[in-house]
Formats: structure tokens, C-alpha cells, sequence
């Protein structure tokens, strides 16, 4: 008997700064090439069907804008039921800020990205994860994001703040990529790739399609 394919849920929409539709579309063929049946909407109305209780995972791509109470509440419900969440950046935790109910899923929060554009480096927390085996520590040129996070989170890369674009946080270490159980499901998320060409950088994209993998409810 052929195995059942994993089903996944792409919705995007909000900011357009962060190319949701451009990585909307890179999600749904790194998901179509690993053998997933896609679909992919631009509603947040989505969230509240019933139906999406039986996807294998949802990739939420939503920068800001609003979700309804409902539609938060049955995503979370879908997602403690066992279905997977995974995603990036601000199109995850910067989606929803007035949702604490999707905060509490996703598992941290953006708040700041000190200097805009800068260099930094992400530096690998777990090398024997999964998700980031054979990734050494590497430069990256984009947002740093500096984010309020749940202390139940796996910390699976992390980034330090220098100081040099606000002084009052040098030194910090600040989760970059994380994975955490929420119920019965899965949550990964990587704060990196601000623009849709970074999804392109082989560590990047290695950490995201693994993550993806990880978070898929099996």
C-alpha cells in the first residue's frame, strides 16, 4: 500500500517588504520536490476551517496585519492536535502582534532589528541537531533580529549582539533558529531572511528544509 503523501498549507500575505509571494513560491517547490501535496492561500480566514486540523504542516508567511481571535484559536488548536508549523522571519514571528494566542504557538516575538541591514554572525548552538548537522558558524548580512522569546524553546543557532547600534544590549545572545513542542505539535522557526533571495543561501536553505522536515507531523 503507496505510503500517504504529507500534506502542507503555504498562507501568505501582509507586509509586502518581505517578498511573501516570492517565498511563498520557494516554499511550495522545495515542498512539491520532497513529495508534499500543496496548497497555498493568501487569506488569513484559512485558519479558522476545521479541516486544516488534518494538514501535516502549515508554513505561515504573514508579516504583521491582523488575525481574527477565531482563526488563532483553531490554528492553535490544529497545531496542539498535532499538525507542524514552520517558517521564517518577520512572515512568522512578526505576523499577528496583536495575537497573544499565536505568539504563545510560535514561540518568540520580533522587536527590534538595531542598525537595519548589518553583518553579523550566526553561530551553531546544537551541530549534532538534526536540523543543523555539518553547519559551522557563518557570516550574514541582513536584519539581526532582536527578539522576545519563549524560554521553552530548543535553541538551535544563536546570534550576539555587538552594542554598536544600541549599547544597551551589547553582549546579548539571542536565539536565530529554535524548535519547540507546542501540545501534540511541532513549531520550527528561524528568525533569518529578511528578503527572498536569502531563502537562496545554502545554510539557509539547508536549515530551513530541514526544519521543515522536522516540523512535518508524521
Amino acid at each position: 500500500m503507496a505510503k500517504k503523501k504529507p500534506t502542507a498549507m503555504i498562507v501568505w500575505g501582509g507586509w509586502h517588504g518581505h517578498d511573501p509571494d516570492l517565498c511563498a513560491s520557494m516554499y511550495r517547490t522545495w515542498l512539491t520536490a520532497a513529495g508534499y501535496d500543496v496548497r497555498v492561500e493568501t487569506k488569513t480566514s484559512v485558519f479558522a476551517d476545521l479541516a486544516i486540523h488534518e494538514l501535516s504542516l502549515i508554513v505561515p508567511i504573514f508579516t504583521m496585519s491582523k488575525i481574527e481571535r477565531a482563526e488563532a484559536i483553531n490554528l492553535c488548536a490544529a497545531v496542539q492536535n498535532g499538525v507542524g508549523v514552520a517558517g521564517h522571519h518577520g512572515g512568522m514571528s512578526d505576523a499577528f502582534r496583536d495575537s497573544i494566542e499565536y505568539q504563545f504557538m510560535c514561540g518568540g516575538q520580533w522587536v527590534a532589528h538595531p542598525g537595519n541591514i548589518i553583518d553579523f554572525r550566526v553561530n551553531i548552538a546544537k551541530p549534532d541537531d538534526p536540523v543543523m548537522q555539518g553547519l559551522k558558524d557563518f557570516d550574514y548580512r541582513s536584519e539581526q533580529y532582536y527578539m522576545h522569546v519563549d524560554p521553552s524553546i530548543e535553541v538551535l543557532a544563536t546570534t550576539t549582539f555587538s552594542g554598536e547600534h544600541a549599547p544597551w544590549v551589547e553582549g546579548v545572545v539571542m536565539p536565530v533558529v529554535w524548535k519547540k513542542r507546542y501540545g501534540k505539535g511541532r513549531v520550527f522557526h528561524c528568525t533569518l531572511g529578511h528578503r527572498a533571495y536569502e531563502l537562496d543561501i545554502p545554510q539557509v536553505k539547508q536549515i530551513l528544509t530541514r526544519g521543515i522536515e522536522w516540523a512535518t507531523r508524521s
